[in-house]
Order: structure tokens, then sequence, then C-alpha cells
């Protein structure tokens, strides 16, 4: 019997540090998610009969990512976005997609930031400035991107777009702790 005890004895100690571990990745976990939501906001629209995303990317622009761009490495930030519809018990549909980069390739010698824009491999815009804030914004934050036309779309139906976020080069970090970050948007589409 008292090898029964003993042993009952160690497996509620293993029991209860599994349960104290599993608690605290847990918590640790959702930490980072709610982080993560505060820094990537999204605002989805339906106008003029298209899909239209706005993004900012708060706190994106962080000191090592600021090193890197003043050192002249190119530096580019992906946006990758997903458009799905909501299917209850089944796997969401996926209706449209983007990746869109922008880069920023500072010149040391004549202190110019070089920016660029693409949408899915097209380039779509193009800048040279001087001025750091207008560089800053360009890289964090995207407006008015069009997704696709709502004649994709079903009637009150409810929607999300997802949109990850990561920056290169590896050692240029977001918010200082992780090379990327997600967000999601739900809204209905109400013609």
């Amino acid at each position: 019997m008292i090898r029964t005890s003993r042993s009952s004895k160690l497996e509620s100690k293993i029991c209860k540090l599994k349960s104290t571990i599993w608690l605290a990745s847990a918590i640790v976990a959702l930490g980072e998610v709610a982080y993560a939501q505060g820094a990537l906001r999204i605002v989805p629209l339906v106008r003029a009969e298209q899909v239209i995303v706005s993004v900012d990317l708060d706190n994106g622009y962080t000191d090592e990512v600021r090193q890197v761009i003043s050192g002249g490495v190119r530096t580019t930030f992906t946006y990758d976005v997903d458009l799905k519809m909501i299917v209850p018990a089944w796997v969401d549909r996926t209706i449209a997609t983007a990746v869109v980069t922008t880069t920023d390739h500072y010149d040391t010698l004549t202190r110019v930031h070089n920016l660029s824009r693409t949408v899915d491999g097209r380039v779509v815009e193009a800048l040279a400035t001087e001025n750091e804030a207008v560089a800053k914004k360009w890289l964090t934050s995207l407006s008015s991107l069009v997704l696709c036309r709502t004649s994709l779309l079903d009637p009150h139906r409810e929607y999300y777009v997802r949109i990850s976020a990561r920056v290169r080069p590896p050692g240029a970090t977001l918010l200082g702790w992780a090379t990327g970050v997600t967000n999601l948007a739900k809204f209905t589409f109400v013609p």
C-alpha cells in the first residue's frame, strides 16, 4: 500500500505540473496574440462595387528597422492579404488574395529614400524622398487596396480580411520581438 500511495502522489504532482505548464504557455500565447492584434489595424470597406482595404502597422518602424534602412540595406515590408468567406462547420472559402510589398532602398550618399510598392509582383507606385516620415508611412500603411469586385461576394454573408505582415532583411524585426504579425477584420456584405 505504501507503493501505491507514493505512486499516486507522484502521478498527482506530475499532473499538476503538466497543468501549470500548459496554463502558463496558454497565457503567454494569448498575450502575444493580443499584442499582435493591437499592432496591425485593418479597415475593410465595400464601396463603388469593390472591396477596399486600408492597413496601418502600428510600431512597425522600430529602431532596428530604422538602423537597417539608414545603413543602406534594402528593406521590404510584405503584406499577405486574404479575403475569406466564413463557412460554418467547414473550411472558410478564399475569395481573393494579394501580396503587397513596400520597399525602401536608402541611398547613404544622397540621403534619399527610394521607395516602391508592388501588388502581386507588379510595380504600382514609386517615389523618391528625403523625408524619413514619408518613408515610414509608406512602409507601414496601405491605403485603399482594391481586393476584388463585390460581384464575387454573396449577399448577407460574413467575410473577413486576414493580413500577415513581415519585414526583410531578417535582422530587422517588427515590434522588437517577431519577424511578422497577423490580424483579421470581419464584416458582413450587405448590397
